[in-house]
């Protein structure tokens, strides 16, 4: 029997008590759709806070329905007996801020005209995006997590978090992330930004009353997004050269290669679930996002950080190389911090902390398991 679990979502920011973004702009009203599996103790001791990536959501685990093909993004990571223990532990994953699932974005109703925000929705941060999850952990009666964690940009979060909130933790996982985008990553985003805001149904953003919507362009930029998140070998080892017979004798300019099936399938798949206006607002956070923020040095700005912590990269990610992640160890290593560093072998590139990878199950259940002595 298929384990089930609800959506739920509350109002952390409203017109009594707006959200001040880093902007300086405001939101009045900040909806946030969560999820949670297992139960909170007596102690409120056992709460661990998941970060989702760019494209995920807080359906981080379980089902919804007993109908459902699949389930959340991490269920090979959440539940009992896994990493993420629900008997053991209190998990908690949002929806973040500026996404189109549930918690409140571009394409929800702004409560002052009564219309989608589309592109009037004010500029975001990663420091933003953390904000209302905080309010949420609040909310829960939550005093002190035992635990963040996040991959991609999901590790940016945890690391603002760790940075802006260093009370509130006892350990931090940052998985296949870094404290700043390089320019190549930041290339990539702009490409796939281009593409949605050069699709002619875009409209500048206003395309939600529209039977149109710019869904080549965001099919593009996912198409040239899920590259950067795959690795080199596994792409030989799964597709190399291979190619559809050609019947007709004509030439396909979109998909012969059976690797260009695959990236439209993962494109066609994206947007159906996923916002235009969503997706220029999140890659622009995540390149703007930086962590040194003035800070001389990357242990300057990792001062505040008390937490233990758990740096993770993967051999093959070449969008987060390791030596991101060496950054981070060793500025919280300057800091005398209690650091763990893990590069675990895979072939599945950025993407690989979305794949059931032993190894990585392992380095993270033993690191929990620490944080509870």
């Amino acid at each position: 029997m298929k384990k089930l679990a609800k959506t739920k979502k509350i109002v952390v920011y409203d017109h009594k008590s707006p959200l001040l973004l880093e902007s300086g702009k405001e939101l009045s009203r900040v909806e946030l759709a969560y999820e949670t599996y297992g139960k909170l103790n007596q102690t409120c001791s056992n709460a661990v806070l998941i970060f989702h990536a760019l494209s995920g959501d807080a359906h981080a685990a379980f089902y919804h329905s007993d109908k459902d093909r699949k389930p959340g993004w991490w269920d090979f990571m959440i539940g009992p007996g896994k990493p993420f223990d629900s008997n053991k532990y209190f998990i908690i994953c949002a929806n973040i801020l500026g996404g189109c699932k549930g918690s409140t974005g571009p394409s929800s109703v702004n409560p002052k005209t009564g219309k989608p925000y589309g592109t009037s929705f004010p500029p975001i941060t990663i420091t933003d995006m953390i904000k209302p999850s905080r309010k949420l952990i609040q909310h829960l009666g939550i005093e002190k997590l035992l635990c963040i964690a996040g991959g991609s940009m999901g590790g940016m979060q945890a690391l603002q978090w760790a940075v802006s909130y260093p009370n509130t933790i006892k350990g931090a996982l940052f998985i296949a992330t870094s404290p700043t985008h390089t320019a190549q990553a930041i290339a990539f985003n702009s490409v796939g930004r281009y593409a949605i805001v050069s699709d002619p149904n875009w409209q500048k953003g206003y395309y939600y009353d529209s039977p149109l919507k710019p869904l080549i362009g965001l099919k593009t930029a996912r198409m040239i997004g899920h590259i950067t998140y795959m690795g080199q070998l596994s792409m030989e080892n799964k597709f190399g050269r291979k190619m559809f017979e050609n019947v007709n004798s004509h030439i396909d300019f979109s998909k012969e290669f059976e690797v260009e099936s695959y990236l439209q399938y993962q494109g066609d798949s994206f947007i159906k679930r996923f916002d235009p206006n969503s997706y220029l607002y999140i890659t622009k956070a995540i390149d703007a996002f930086n962590l040194y923020n003035g800070s001389k040095t990357l242990a300057e700005a990792l001062e505040p950080v008390q937490a233990k912590s758990l740096v993770i990269s993967f051999t093959s990610d070449w969008l987060y190389p390791k030596e991101e992640s060496l950054k981070i160890v060793k500025a919280l290593k300057i800091n005398s911090l209690d650091t763990t560093y893990c590069n675990i072998e895979s072939p599945f590139g950025h993407d690989s902390f979305l794949i059931d990878l032993p190894k990585f199950k392992e380095a993270v259940t033993g690191f929990l398991k620490a944080l509870e002595t």
